[in-house]
């Protein structure tokens, strides 16, 4: 049954077919795509506004775009730089081939440290919550505050409280050989675990329409990473401020039950401000934008970079 489940999980991350893609209203465009951007191993970055540095960093099989309300919401009073991995929109790359999240988080901190960047503040998507989190971790000294938006320390915690790496491993090697070995195929638009991405019609077919750019081999790729990676062990490194918000749907199952998955996941930081919002699912950004914009105020507040 957890093969069956995280098999679903990472369909409904991967590349959406043509049929679901054409479905989908577009995104309001915020950045111009054809904005010069840096380039770097594993990632690009279009820079745009101007103040206190924010790094915005999408998740699985998402391009930048995720972040379009939230750059017209900060880009007149901070300088924004919008990361997108290598193969979430664009060419692989170096993506292409071998381990995926590792050396973004390494490329990653170099940017940080290339660009001069003084503690500057993180906003990451799921993997790329997890991305921000471990740069916390790993480089304590690199970061000023941190915002995770639906990513857990270890994703196995999901099924399990008793998950480990190892009790995931082989699931996580059968999933990425059968993705590997299906190649760029459309999912079905009617796959049910669409529905744990967004509460809404419109929210289902963005996200399907986003991941419709996702290159496959990056896609299965970086799933793998994130399932064989377990933090919680890192967490007593940071030390900086760190917020997690976290979605609640009637669809997911009791209250509680969320609250206490978050709750145990991050034990192991002190200081963590854990917040949820409710009536919605993975893309809270999406769901509920005013509570995410507030959210994101309240963790800026104060921060003059």
């Amino acid at each position: 049954m957890r093969l069956i489940a995280l098999a679903a999980l990472l369909a409904a991350s991967m590349p959406a077919g043509q049929a679901t893609a054409q479905a989908a209203s577009p995104a309001p465009v915020s950045v111009d795509a054809s904005m010069p951007a840096v380039q770097r191993p594993r990632l690009t970055v279009q820079v745009v506004g101007k103040g206190p540095d924010v790094i915005l960093i999408p998740g699985l099989a998402s391009p930048r775009a995720v972040w379009d309300r939230t750059v017209d919401q900060l880009k007149g009073r901070y300088r924004l730089h919008l990361v997108q991995v290598r193969g979430f929109g664009d060419e692989a790359g170096a993506n292409a081939s071998g381990p995926v999240l590792a050396p973004l988080v390494d490329d990653l901190a170099g940017y940080v440290r290339d660009a001069g960047l003084k503690k500057p503040a993180v906003i990451g998507h799921s993997m790329g919550g997890l991305t921000a989190a471990i740069i916390a971790a790993r480089h304590p000294d690199l970061l000023g505050r941190v915002l995770i938006e639906d990513s857990l320390p270890f994703i196995g915690l999901i099924f399990s409280p008793m998950a480990t790496v190892d009790s995931v491993r082989s699931q996580a090697d059968a999933l990425l050989k059968a993705a590997l070995a299906a190649g760029q195929q459309p999912p079905n638009p009617a796959n049910p675990m669409l529905a744990t991405m967004s509460a809404t019609d419109t929210g289902r077919a963005q996200v399907a329409a986003w991941s419709g750019t996702a290159d496959y081999r990056v896609s299965a790729q970086a799933f793998h990473d994130v399932l064989l990676t377990d933090i919680r062990p890192e967490l007593a490194r940071i030390t900086v401020p760190v917020t997690v918000l976290y979605p609640h749907d009637a669809v997911v199952g009791p209250v509680a039950m969320v609250d206490a998955l978050y709750g145990h996941a991050y034990q192991g930081l002190t200081g963590v401000t854990l917040k949820r919002i409710d009536n919605s699912r993975h893309f809270i950004m999406l769901d509920q934008p005013e509570a995410f914009a507030q959210a994101v105020e309240a963790f800026l507040q104060d921060y003059g970079g």
